[in-house]
């Protein structure tokens, strides 16, 4: 089979842990060119901007955009108007409102838009989602721990308004709980810390509700310097479902499931490559509307100063 080829916009920490490698072994893709300012990768044909990239390469019809949500957005809108189709790391945009633009662009261009959700993808979510749906949940504990220092080393972007904050982190698991209970809860109450001189949030506390009764705590920290901690806990009627690694593995009341394949970043483009071949977009909205919600209802903190 003839593999589709594919631009990456964006090689940072991100791509390169992630995105190359899962395209480098994808059956579906061929990474044809990339886009960025300022690194490159060995034998891949380079542009310095998507203007560049769109002029030059009209034999490449997808491009894969692996950067932070305030420069990715006018790529997004140059590359669906130029009928590429367009895939969005997390999060989608820097606000609902921008995301819905993206989505209309790309109905209007003919072309696919896929936000991607790469804790959601692989079994272990699947299987827990149907757990959930056959017995229900009562009460859903989200602990959502890492240190900023190790994945987002000297990036000092994380901390500008507009982007996420401890967000950027816990947004995966918002969108682990909306997939896992098959509808979006809503933030009730939540505490955001920001350090002294820094414009976004490094922990918060969220109590979060939804339609079927079930109550959310979370537990969002981007101080922690253990090991991370990426835990979705659920008490339901077959027991006490436990989500961990990012929603990779899935334990029944301390048993583990064999739940078929988690490898998140593969799924991702394996998903990417259905929608585009059939024509399609996938634009769940609901875990940045969370993040959102969050921001509007939320009380404001200051906490220690924060250096790298």
């Amino acid at each position: 089979m003839t593999r589709r080829k594919i631009a990456l916009a964006g090689i940072g920490k991100i791509a390169r842990d992630a995105h190359v490698p899962a395209l480098s072994d994808s059956p579906d893709w061929e990474l044809a060119a990339t886009i960025s300012r300022h690194n490159s990768l060995d034998g891949i044909d380079a542009y310095e901007g998507i203007d560049a990239f769109l002029e030059a390469r009209p034999d490449i019809d997808t491009v894969s955009l692996a950067l932070p949500p305030g420069p990715r957005l006018d790529y997004a809108f140059k590359a669906l108007r130029a009928g590429r189709h367009v895939m969005l790391e997390k999060p989608p945009g820097r606000t609902v409102t921008e995301a819905r633009a993206l989505l209309e662009a790309a109905r209007e261009a003919g072309v696919t838009l896929y936000a991607s959700w790469h804790s959601r993808q692989g079994g272990a979510v699947a299987r827990a989602a149907e757990i959930v749906a056959e017995h229900g949940a009562r009460h859903i504990e989200i602990d959502w721990r890492e240190d900023v220092r190790a994945h987002h080393p000297d990036q000092d972007w994380v901390w500008d308004a507009g982007n996420l904050g401890v967000f950027d982190p816990g947004i995966n698991a918002f969108s682990i709980v909306a997939r896992m209970l098959g509808r979006a809860p809503w933030p009730v109450s939540a505490v955001l810390t920001y350090p002294q001189g820094r414009e976004t949030p490094i922990t918060a506390e969220i109590a979060l509700a939804e339609a079927g009764g079930a109550r959310i705590d979370c537990r969002l920290d981007w101080r922690w310097t253990g090991e991370d901690v990426w835990t979705v806990e659920a008490q339901t009627g077959a027991g006490l479902l436990r989500l961990t690694d990012s929603g990779g593995r899935l334990f029944l009341d301390g048993t583990e499931q064999e739940v078929g394949e988690t490898a998140e970043y593969p799924l991702v483009y394996e998903t990417l490559a259905r929608l585009v071949a059939e024509g399609e977009s996938e634009v769940d909205l609901a875990p940045l509307q969370i993040a959102a919600d969050c921001f509007l209802l939320a009380r404001h903190e200051r906490g220690e100063p924060f250096e790298w």
